[in-house]
């Protein structure tokens, strides 16, 4: 491994950890993602393109990794009752008003739809640019900028509280104009 491979990936870590923990939403699996991304970094690097950002094109192994252990994990799922749910998986109530306000948010982040919510932390989280936030999901500029739009304006409304139907009233009275 070159010094300069490490110097420009080793940084990035806190970052990438950050970003499959949103994903993914468990720790152990986060830091197992951002090994195999690493890895697969670090394998593939004689691939990635010259003059390129080497941050996207990681984040573009992160995000591909998540996106297809997510699919792989929604059609193995099992569930668990609850009556046999270890206490440490169950919610425990916040103790203080933080902790109030972090946890609406984290339920308002994971209410999101995953496109979505990908852009926003890739954007508002990890501070990529709409170029860079692209290159990393494969889409458009214009995708990324709608989906930041979308999600900022459903993030808002799980927020403060206002339900799905009122969103919906909203949108009733827009006609539709082919």
């Amino acid at each position: 491994m070159t010094t300069d491979m490490v110097s420009l990936i080793e940084p990035m870590i806190p970052a990438l950890r950050r970003y499959a923990r949103a994903l993914l939403r468990d720790r152990v699996a986060a830091d197992d993602l951002v090994q195999d991304c690493l890895e697969r970094a670090v394998g593939h690097w004689h691939q990635r393109r010259s003059g390129s950002n080497p941050q996207a094109w990681i984040f573009a192994i992160l995000h591909n990794l998540a996106m297809t252990r997510l699919r792989r994990t929604a059609r193995n799922q099992s569930y668990t009752p609850i009556e046999t749910a270890d206490d440490r998986f169950l919610g425990v109530a916040a103790t203080q008003e933080d902790g109030l306000r972090y946890n609406q948010l984290l339920a308002a982040l994971e209410a999101l739809p995953d496109e979505q919510r990908a852009v926003l932390l890739l954007v508002g989280v990890e501070g990529l640019s709409y170029a860079e936030t692209a290159q990393a999901i494969g889409v458009p500029v214009g995708t990324v900028m709608s989906r930041l739009a979308r999600g900022r304006e459903r993030l808002r409304g799980n927020l403060s509280g206002e339900g799905q139907g009122e969103q919906m009233s909203r949108r009733a009275h827009l006609r539709s104009v082919k």
